[in-house]
């Protein structure tokens, strides 16, 4: 965990070991398995430690305000509560952000990018609008204040899921290995080089305790970790369902109702168990997150699994 003199921080109540001290950190996985529920989490908690945090959702419907009972934030850097902000980031204005940093020109931007045949070839140009949007977050993640420190702390990107974070994640290293020295390759170069430093970013991948899901979570730790070079210590298994009794000793005897309730629950435990022991193969720790019982998830549920995170069940 980043610390200031003037800050007390609580280790054990942000996140986890794995995340201390990591300004840019990605959750991802197979979509469906809650990673915006868990970079929602890990981003409040993150804020109430008392570190500037920003989280960004990718050109996507946004789901964490939603979480926090908040309306949309749109595109525009905006600020939720003390120390946490907000920005979706999306092509049309990341592109504008984009060229203004290197144009500097408002008047110029708009003769050139707000041409339409220049709109045009734009789009033809491999990987540029994944490279303005990861461009933009990680433009937050330098930006400095007027009194030198980081203006966010962290910044915590609700990544997209499996395939598409692969690739999106790769592009800096893609164009690298393609392109010509020039403006375009700097750019490249100093993204992957934030990218794979292990001191300043950390993957967050989940998993649900299902077949498909861990199958998935082994494959991308291996795709992200050597492939893309970028580390994953700590992957979370959500929905855990715990063995709470002795189904030989304790089912004889229950209604139907309460025995089929019963069952469902010891093979859910079960699958959790072995979901578990697959995950352990990782060179990672991974921690598990109960299964929520709850009408509609909230600001409640993302405390809850925050304290999960924090002091929950978790494999070495």
């Amino acid at each position: 965990m980043l610390r200031s003199p003037a800050r007390r921080v609580n280790v054990e109540a942000l996140v986890v070991e794995e995340l201390l001290n990591k300004r840019l950190v990605i959750v991802t996985g197979k979509g469906g398995v809650g990673k915006s529920t868990l970079a929602g989490a890990l981003a409040l908690e993150s804020a109430r430690e008392g570190l500037r945090t920003l989280v960004c959702e990718v050109n996507a419907k946004e789901r964490i305000t939603q979480l926090l009972g908040l309306p949309p934030v749109g595109a525009e850097l905006t600020l939720l509560e003390d120390n946490l902000w907000a920005v979706n980031v999306r092509p049309h204005e990341a592109m504008r952000e984009y060229a203004l940093m290197i144009l500097r020109f408002e008047s110029i931007y708009s003769a050139v990018f707000e041409n339409k045949v220049v709109q045009y070839f734009l789009r033809f140009i491999p990987s540029l609008q994944e490279l303005v949007l990861l461009g933009k977050i990680l433009y937050h993640l330098k930006e400095k204040r007027p009194d030198g420190g980081w203006r966010f702390e962290r910044i915590i990107v609700d990544a997209p899921a499996t395939g598409h974070a692969v690739s999106f994640f790769s592009v800096p290293q893609v164009l690298l290995d393609t392109l010509p020295s020039g403006a375009m390759a700097n750019e490249a170069r100093w993204m992957r080089d934030l990218l794979v430093d292990p001191a300043t970013t950390a993957a967050v991948l989940v998993c649900l305790p299902e077949e498909l899901p861990v199958n998935e979570t082994l494959e991308l730790h291996g795709i992200l970790t050597t492939k893309v070079g970028i580390r994953a210590p700590l992957v979370v298994l959500n929905g855990f369902v715990e063995t709470r009794f002795d189904p030989q000793r304790d089912l004889p005897g229950l209604s139907e109702g309460l025995s089929h309730l019963a069952r469902t629950h010891v093979r859910k435990a079960d699958q959790s168990s072995t979901s578990l022991e697959r995950l352990k193969v990782l060179k990672a720790r991974v921690r598990t997150v109960p299964r929520l019982f709850v009408d509609a998830l909230g600001r409640s549920a993302l405390a809850t699994i925050s304290s999960s995170l924090a002091g929950g069940a978790s494999s070495p």
